[in-house]
């Protein structure tokens, strides 16, 4: 069976040092980003990880041009919920997890297969306990 072509094969989540690395034109990532353009892949990132990459020396206009093209998903009820039973499944709580448990919530909820870059592999990859490829970037 082939998917249709309207459907997005996958999903690529940024995460913080991910979508720092694309507002900076990061060789690595912006070959990641070429490769989900061809694949048809979504690109995402949560809402939560805009708190984490916004600062003074931030680059505004290549921070809204690097987000035009991809999708913000938002932190809802329901992954806030799901990132709180991620955080439980792995027995970790407080701030320190918190926005990775809504990432690792974020990219779950996505359509797979999921591959997410991040430069805290080890944290993601114990929220998503293997459901979704965590790269380090």
């Amino acid at each position: 069976m082939t998917r249709s072509p309207a459907a997005p094969g996958g999903t690529l989540v940024l995460a913080r040092e991910g979508l720092a690395k694309a507002v900076l034109r990061d060789r690595t990532v912006t070959g990641w980003l070429a490769l989900a353009r061809a694949d048809d892949l979504r690109v995402i990132a949560s809402a939560a990880t805009l708190v984490e990459v916004v600062h003074p020396r931030i680059n505004r206009p290549a921070l809204e041009w690097t987000l035009s093209r991809l999708v913000v998903e938002p932190v809802s009820e329901p992954i806030a919920r799901h990132a709180s039973a991620l955080l439980a499944d792995a027995g970790l709580h407080g701030h320190k997890y918190a926005i990775d448990a809504m990432v690792s919530a974020t990219a779950l909820a996505s359509p797979g297969p999921v591959t997410i870059l991040t430069s805290d592999p080890e944290d993601l990859t114990t929220l998503c306990g293997g459901r979704a490829t965590v790269v380090k970037v």
